[in-house]
């Protein structure tokens, strides 16, 4: 099974040698899965031909706010319509989570409630699951389509799914702890206030569930669908 990977932002450059880009960190993710990969920049006005160009979709993270005006927002909800009409399954990871509600008639706002930063804990389906967040956006109107499986005080639409066409997560089940410590020192000191900053960095090093999410996009992946 193909998974096109489209990459709408990267990784701090004083990072990247070390840990890689967005896309390498989800190849890592769901290397055990059996899946091949490919990869479309769509941030540089990279875009596949169309949505059977891969068996599946997963859209990474961004810098970059769903509701901003940059040259790939509107190419890129343009493809999730037709991915979505096609129903070939599209997973989506923060900005991939938000674009997608955007795209299918949500809202996404800057949250008046401050930054998710460091290992955040949410009610998923009833099973407590913490993840690595880094988000100030938020899904704050979910698609009338659109079900939630995970949420918490800070984040009501933590994570959606959309029957069997999409599924996405507002957490980073792809960053791990070192990562998050470097997003810390290169993105967040003076704009993510440092006693929040200070907080998160102690909860680093705890038990964090990304397998249980990556078996959960897999899943979602593999699942028969007509």
């Amino acid at each position: 099974m193909r998974i096109g990977i489209l990459q709408t932002g990267q990784s701090p450059e004083p990072l990247r040698a070390e840990m890689g880009d967005y896309p390498d960190m989800f190849e890592r993710l769901l290397a055990k899965e059996g899946f091949d990969f490919r990869r479309w920049h769509v941030e540089a006005m990279e875009f596949p031909s169309g949505p059977h160009d891969a068996d599946g979709w997963l859209i990474t993270g961004s810098r970059h706010g769903a509701y901003e005006d940059h040259p790939f927002i509107e190419p890129l909800m343009a493809l999730i319509r037709e991915i979505y009409a096609a129903g070939v399954p599209l997973v989506g990871i923060c900005f991939g989570h938000q674009i997608i509600a955007r795209a299918l008639g949500g809202k996404v706002e800057k949250y008046p409630g401050g930054w998710a930063v460091g290992p955040q804990t949410y009610d998923f389906q009833g099973t407590p699951i913490t993840l690595n967040a880094w988000h100030q956006d938020q899904v704050t109107e979910k698609p009338a389509e659109a079900t939630v499986i995970a949420s918490n005080d800070f984040c009501a639409n933590a994570a959606l799914v959309y029957g069997d066409r999409a599924l996405t997560v507002q957490a980073h089940p792809e960053f791990s702890d070192p990562f998050i410590r470097g997003l810390m020192e290169t993105r967040g000191r003076g704009v993510v206030p440092d006693a929040q900053i200070d907080a998160a960095e102690e909860r680093l090093g705890g038990r964090v569930h990304s397998d249980i999410i990556a078996r959960q996009i897999a899943e979602f992946f593999k699942q028969p669908r007509n």
